[in-house]
């Protein structure tokens, strides 16, 4: 069957609907021939009258009123569509999928999701829990929106931007204090019961790059699976763990962490935003990119 002109179906709907060649053509901003002709061609391709033309206008045939069921379901299935797609650009509907580790997700994403759910509440929040290498995974797979990683990562297939600093340091319980009171050397932390992250972290890659660069192999008595669990088994004075300064500040305040001061001082790393390259985010993913920080202009992987 040969392509149909989708504005010979809207000059059909409209004529059906004001039953006027005349009326049908002030809608659609042009001439009663042309939407004459443009009936005739529909009439053609279909192979039989669609109205009835008297002196009052025009009337559905029998093969006009089917064809107008159909249609006008297409229309209003279109002006659904319209309206939908408007309600997401102003953020009155659509969805955010994000992807993130469980301390990434406490520790920086927390705040930032409770402020975007005040704001837009009719948005809904997906949060897949990840490692970093994981999240990009899924952000190049399109099952997700946005990420949030540890630094320092890159994959060619993602934009990543550095969003705040972060620095890593070596902590243990009050039972540990004594060690604070001058700088632990890395290479005598075999002393100690050490806790550490599983492999395949790019935390724990981070560090046991740090550690190999001064010729050290970190040797964990215990991996675990978050952060948090290193930072709970150390207040109870079980090791040695190393963490994310700024999220325990206040058990570091409080003195239920103790921080050991390291003769090697670890580098500061960061927390990284990954979108996926020369694919433009949709609305409710830019508007939530609004209010993550940024570490400063040229910041990236």
């Amino acid at each position: 069957m040969k392509e149909i002109n989708l504005e010979w179906y809207r000059s059909f709907y409209w004529c059906a609907k004001t039953g006027s060649l005349s009326r049908a053509a002030e809608k659609l901003h042009i001439t009663q021939p042309a939407v004459s002709h443009t009936i005739k061609q529909l009439e053609d391709i279909l192979g039989g009258a669609l109205f009835l033309r008297g002196a009052r206008g025009v009337q559905l045939t029998a093969e006009g009123e089917l064809l107008f069921h159909y249609v006008e379901q297409a229309f209003n299935f279109m002006e659904a569509g319209q309206k939908k797609l408007l309600e997401m650009h102003r953020l009155d509907y659509g969805e955010i999928r994000i992807g993130a580790g469980d301390s990434l997700c406490k520790h920086y994403l927390l705040p930032y999701l409770d402020r975007y759910h005040r704001l837009y509440p009719n948005i809904r929040i997906r949060v897949t829990n990840r490692t970093t290498t994981e999240t990009l995974a899924l952000l190049k797979e399109g099952a997700i929106d946005l990420g949030i990683v540890h630094l320092p990562t890159e994959d060619n297939k993602a934009d990543i931007e550095v969003s705040q600093p972060q620095q890593d340091c070596l902590v243990g319980g009050p039972s540990y204090a004594h060690l604070a009171e001058q700088p632990l050397r890395l290479r005598d932390l075999f002393q100690f019961p050490l806790l550490m992250l599983e492999e395949g972290t790019s935390t724990r890659r981070y560090l046991d790059h740090y550690a190999a660069n001064l010729g050290v192999t970190l040797i964990p008595e215990l991996e675990l699976g978050s952060m948090d669990l290193l930072a709970d088994f150390a207040k109870h004075g079980l090791g040695l763990a190393f963490v994310v300064r700024d999220y325990y500040a206040g058990e570091l305040e409080s003195g239920r962490l103790i921080e050991i001061p390291l003769a090697e001082p670890i580098q500061p790393r960061g927390i990284g935003i990954a979108t996926l390259h020369g694919v433009p985010s949709s609305a409710a993913a830019k508007r939530f990119l609004e209010l993550l920080p940024r570490a400063g202009a040229g910041a990236g992987t």
